[in-house]
């Protein structure tokens, strides 16, 4: 199955560099975003979640 990403959800282009806009997962690195909830961040993949305080 193949996923396509709207980059610019993802991140921020000015003139001389681009942003992450959302956090990695910290277990799977680098290219798997967190997802925002309203009380949390999750992985889709791995289901990493860490709670908003």
């Amino acid at each position: 199955m193949v996923t396509i990403m709207a980059a610019h959800k993802y991140y921020e282009v000015s003139e001389n560099s681009i942003k992450k806009i959302r956090q990695t997962c910290p277990r799977c690195g680098e290219g798997f975003f967190l997802a925002e909830h309203k009380d949390r961040l999750t992985c889709g993949k791995c289901n990493y979640t860490e709670f908003k305080k």
